[in-house]
């Protein structure tokens, strides 16, 4: 078994092209744009690249004076660069918008069961009694960033009761796949798809949360012990290619990129010795889906809990998509900040 040492300079650019790309994104305030966004903050977190900061702010302080849309549990994903923008310009604006996100999710935002939010894409009533795995990133994450950093015990309750419950819901505890979604009235998991994305979204923010407790904290094993097991699993679903499959289980699905670019950066957080080979096998076919330009490539599009897995099958991945370029960065910044890799290969 060799060193294989992440090169610091290779990393940058590519993470400079991917931003440089995400930037030329018309978004909308919505949670394409908060994942991309996310992954244009950890960029600058990493880099220091003040143009990375320039560019969110302007961006943001524009959308301001248009106005904000009616808020949903899907956009508070966009909460994540308001912590980012206060911390980097030290502007309560930022922090006030922040703010503003976590009380509509404490006392507004549709819940069920004990006080699961319902996944909502919309201002309207999308799925009742619906818990997705997405809403770890877009809710629960953003909830618990916020709790730390304003010392707020009542968020961070919340949010580690959104990884409780969604681990129960979603967790097989068979195979520790996680799937797409639950369905509470119908007490199910509907086609019961263990879903790539869905996988990723709990990887890294079960990885990026794990590192915020304490062992004194009942949820710190909890995460700990869900992670691990989804982890053990997850390697030896990797692909030759070094990536993971829309379809996990389904070796007639396609590789997709942004899932890959999840489970990889939850790979390298968690940090387990033998994971490491793992890792060097999914930065090859990572960057191997990344253009010239920065166009993350092969991410499909967002993707309902469809009706089987054919139908999982036949999403698109024609387009660039903001959760592909966010997921990438967040991967490429996690190698980074834990640049030595062992790997044989």
């Amino acid at each position: 078994m060799r060193k294989f040492e992440c090169n610091e300079v290779e990393v940058k650019e590519l993470i400079d092209r991917v931003v440089r790309r995400t930037m030329n994104i018309d978004f909308t305030w919505n949670w394409s744009c908060g994942v991309a966004f996310y992954g244009i903050s950890k960029a600058w977190e990493a880099t220091g690249n003040q143009d990375y900061i320039d560019f969110l702010v302007k961006w943001v302080d524009e959308y301001l004076e248009l106005g904000l849309p009616p808020m949903m549990v899907n956009a508070c994903a966009m909460g994540h660069t308001m912590i980012t923008l206060h911390e980097a310009t030290g502007d309560n604006k930022y922090l006030d918008l922040a703010l503003m996100k976590a009380e509509y999710l404490r006392k507004e935002a549709i819940r069920f069961g004990e006080g699961v939010f319902q996944h909502t894409v919309s201002s309207k009533n999308d799925f009742p009694e619906q818990a997705w795995a997405d809403t770890l990133f877009m809710a629960a994450y953003f909830l618990l960033r916020l709790g730390y950093k304003m010392d707020n015990k009542e968020y961070i309750e919340d949010a580690l009761n959104q990884f409780y419950w969604h681990e129960e819901y979603l967790q097989d505890t068979k195979n520790n796949l996680f799937y797409h979604a639950w369905d509470n009235v119908r007490k199910d998991h509907l086609s019961g798809i263990y879903w790539g994305r869905a996988n990723a979204w709990a990887a890294y923010t079960m990885a990026q949360s794990y590192k915020m407790l304490n062992p004194f904290m009942p949820m710190w094993m909890q995460i700990g012990g869900a992670l691990g097991d989804q982890l053990s699993t997850l390697v030896r679903l990797q692909t030759q290619d070094g990536l993971w499959r829309t379809v996990l289980d389904d070796e007639s699905s396609y590789e997709e990129t942004s899932a890959a670019a999840g489970v990889a950066a939850a790979l390298v957080s968690y940090a387990h010795p033998l994971h490491q080979n793992a890792i060097a096998k999914a930065y090859n076919g990572i960057i191997a889906n990344i253009d010239e330009d920065g166009a993350v490539r092969n991410v499909s599009a967002g993707t309902a809990v469809m009706h089987s897995a054919e139908d999982y099958k036949v999403i698109s991945r024609k387009r660039v998509q903001g959760w592909g370029q966010g997921l990438t960065l967040a991967f490429l910044v996690a190698l980074l900040q834990n640049k030595k890799i062992v790997s044989n290969i």
